[in-house]
């Protein structure tokens, strides 16, 4: 097993998976992340003690000096992902090379800009491509993906719906 691999705390991991299978309140939490809007296109999101800035490209209004919120969406699936790939390899004593999970997805801009109300202003799809070096053989790389999917919260959010809820609170 490589250094790369073996920086994945899997003690940890299996450590709080044990004690929330004894006490399933113990693994409820919920996240919070508070954007807010700088300036033209511009916001800034803090979550926890971590601060990620978006922006829109030119053509769209912004400056296109930080990342856009929908490549948030593609680097969250394949961040999410990544770490399922290194936990399910680590669980089956897999050791791999590198791993890169390339995500992208075709959009139209129709939606986004109200031209067409027929089309959607979010990605028609999202694909994924994990490119691994590995002596691992095709069988158990493709149990690594299926076991990386099964378990990542973002990919099941991404699949199915989540209940969004909004309010506005107006401030004086």
């Amino acid at each position: 097993m490589t250094n790369g691999l073996n920086a994945l705390n899997l003690e940890a991991y299996e450590a709080t998976r044990d004690a929330v299978s004894r006490d399933p309140d113990a693994g409820k939490g919920s996240f919070e992340a508070i954007t807010e809007w700088r300036e033209g296109a511009q916001a800034v999101t803090r979550a926890r003690s971590f601060t990620i800035e978006t922006d829109e490209p030119e053509s769209l209004g912004g400056r296109d000096e930080q990342i856009d919120p929908m490549e948030l969406l593609l680097a969250s699936l394949g961040t999410c992902l990544t770490i399922g790939w290194v936990t399910k390899a680590r669980q089956r004593d897999v050791d791999f090379r590198s791993l890169r999970i390339r995500v992208s997805a075709p959009f139209d801009l129709r939606g986004y800009l109200n031209t067409d109300t027929s089309v959607r202003p979010g990605f028609t799809e999202l694909a994924y491509t994990v490119e691994v070096d590995s002596d691992a053989d095709a069988d158990t790389l493709e149990e690594i993906r299926k076991a990386a999917e099964h378990s990542s919260p973002m990919f099941d959010n991404i699949l199915n719906a989540t209940p969004v809820r909004g309010e506005v609170s107006k401030t004086f």
